[in-house]
This record gives C-alpha cells, sequence and structure tokens, in this order.
C-alpha cells in the first residue's frame, strides 16, 4: 500500500522546524544521551548472570507446566537482593514476556473457553490489581512473610493435585457441584487441528470465586492464579485438560499484564534485572516447550513443590529467626 504524501511532508517539515530551532538556539541534542546517561549500564553488566538462570528457570517451568514466576520472585529476592515489593513486580513483568509464545499458541489452536475465560477475567484482574496494589502499601517484612507463607501452600498444591493432562475430569465435584453443573448447556470447542470438545457449560460462580482468590495471590506474591484455576477447571468444571490449560494460561496473561503494570506504575522497574530476565525467559520458553513432552510431568511438578515449600520455609524462618 502506498503511503500518503502529506504525512511525509508534515513529518519533514516538523523535522526542519525542529533542526532549524536547534540551529538557532545553539543547543545540541541532548535528549538520547540523558537517557543513555540515567540507565544503570553498570548494575546492567554486573547482573548478566540474571541471563543463564532465567533460561534454566523458563525451561524447567514451561516443561513442567507451572507458572514461571514460581521461580523468579524468591530468585529476585533471595539472590538478586530486591526488595519484595520490586521482586513481585519484577516476576510478573518477566512472565508476562515468557508466557507469549504459550499464549499466542493456544490461541492459534483455538482451544481456548472464551465464554469461560470472560468469567474468570471478572474476579481475577480486579483482584490482580488489588493484591498488586496491597504489595506496595504493606510492610515488606509482612510481605516477606506472606510470599513464604503463599510459597509453601503453592508447593503443597502442586505436591497434593495431579498434573493437570492426568486430572480426572468431575473427580472432585461432589454431588452439590454435580447437580448445580448439570441442565445448563454445552459448550462446543472447535480447534484449528480439527479436534472437537464437547462439554457441560460449568456453574460459573466456582470458577470466579477461584479466579478472585488466585489473582489476588497473583498480585501479591506474582504466582498462584494458574495452578489454582487450571486443574479446578478440570476435576470441578469438567473441562478437558487441553481446553482448561489453555483457557487458564489466557486469563493469565491478561490478568498478569495488569498487575505488571500496576507494579510498574507504583514503582521504578528494576530495568537493569529485567531486561536480562525477559530474553532469558524468550530463549528458554522455547527450549521448554521442545523437552517438556520428554519429561515425566507428575514427578516433575512433585519435585517443584518440595523445592518451592523449601523455598517458602526458607523465607519465613530468615524473618521469623532473624
Amino acid at each position: 500500500m502506498d503511503v500518503p504524501v502529506r504525512p511525509r511532508v508534515f513529518l519533514a517539515g516538523a523535522i526542519t522546524a525542529s533542526a532549524g530551532m536547534v540551529a538557532v538556539s545553539g543547543a545540541t541534542p541532548s535528549l538520547g544521551a540523558d537517557a543513555l546517561a540515567a540507565f544503570p549500564t553498570a548494575q546492567f553488566l554486573a547482573h548478566w548472570w540474571v541471563f543463564p538462570a532465567a533460561t534454566v528457570f523458563s525451561t524447567i517451568a514451561l516443561a513442567a507446566g507451572v507458572s514461571g514466576a514460581l521461580f523468579f520472585s524468591p530468585f529476585f529476592m533471595l539472590a538478586v537482593g530486591l526488595s519484595p515489593a520490586q521482586a513481585i513486580g519484577a516476576g510478573l513483568l518477566t512472565e508476562v514476556f515468557g508466557m507469549g509464545n504459550g499464549l499466542r499458541s493456544y490461541v492459534k489452536q483455538g482451544v481456548v473457553d472464551y465464554d469461560t475465560a470472560t468469567w474468570l477475567l471478572v474476579g481475577a484482574v480486579p483482584a490482580t490489581v488489588v493484591g498488586a496494589l496491597l504489595a506496595h502499601a504493606v510492610d515488606p517484612t509482612l510481605l516477606k512473610l506472606l510470599f513464604g507463607a503463599g510459597l509453601v501452600l503453592l508447593g503443597a498444591f502442586l505436591v497434593y493435585y495431579d498434573p493437570p493432562e492426568d486430572c480426572e475430569q468431575g473427580e472432585c465435584e461432589g454431588p452439590f457441584l454435580e447437580a448445580k453443573n448439570s441442565g445448563r448447556g454445552t459448550t462446543t470447542i472447535q480447534a484449528a487441528d480439527g479436534e472437537t470438545f464437547t462439554y457441560d457449560t460449568c456453574w460459573r460462580p466456582p470458577g470466579l470465586s477461584l479466579a478472585t482468590i488466585g489473582g489476588f495471590i497473583t498480585g501479591l506474591i506474582s504466582a498462584g492464579l494458574p495452578e489454582i484455576v487450571t486443574t479446578q477447571l478440570i476435576v470441578r468444571c469438567r473441562l478437558p485438560p487441553r481446553v482448561a490449560v489453555a483457557t487458564s494460561v489466557f486469563t493469565l496473561g491478561i490478568a498478569a499484564g495488569a498487575g505488571a503494570l500496576v507494579h510498574a506504575l507504583s514503582a521504578t522497574p528494576v530495568w537493569y534485572v529485567v531486561a536480562w530476565s525477559i530474553p532469558g525467559v524468550i530463549v528458554g520458553g522455547t527450549i521448554g516447550t521442545r523437552v517438556g513432552k520428554y519429561v515425566p510431568s507428575d514427578l516433575m511438578e512433585i519435585g517443584l513443590g518440595v523445592v518451592f515449600g523449601l523455598v517458602g520455609a526458607l523465607v519465613l524462618g530468615v524473618e521469623l529467626l532473624a
């Protein structure tokens, strides 16, 4: 398509006028130099090791099917030395970029249940924003205690529940939810590869409540929403695992983006760290999606659950015994 001439003329005139103003005033353009000088180059170069660490964390997270923020927030806090609010914000910002490939893939595959995702987002987005705001308002010591307790609970969750692909649909439904989930019509998802998923439309309030809880925890400690929502969509709402995972990732992508934006506006982002972690998760995500099919997901999730529990206990121990 040809570009209209008028915007080009206008742009050229604006550039010429700007150049003339600089020439008349005798000033030299220094905006780029000021921006470059403001960037903490020395700190950036000193944290080069965040890149390989982020690559490894993202590879493991994608291979195991868990949230990468479960790695990054404690890593930023304990290894890099960021404050709790900075670590959580950096973890969310890193996760937003790291999950891009997975989110795009699920949308392209056509396996997202958008009706269910809409209901989940009604609870998840506001709760994530509130959690992110609270992370900057509470005392750092209290936030560390909440973070440690959250890691212990999420670690126990990973150990207790089977991986999403191994969950049995409706196994934790119970008579009450079974009655509520019946007679509400059916939902049909037509995947791009031709596979068709048809299942009973779920009763929305439990999913909305769980998404609200998961969103708040995600905004507060940067993890929790996908771990809580994915499994519950399968074991309580009968969604097929492939659809449940895709719907949860879609929900997390929007909610985590809102939380990362709040963290970025509430404090100065630690760019000298995320400038290394973001490319690391992009590389690791590519590797993780390739090697994930060779990793026993049940053993991986149990192992990670134990690790997260121990890290959470360490955070709690340091704060309570210090």
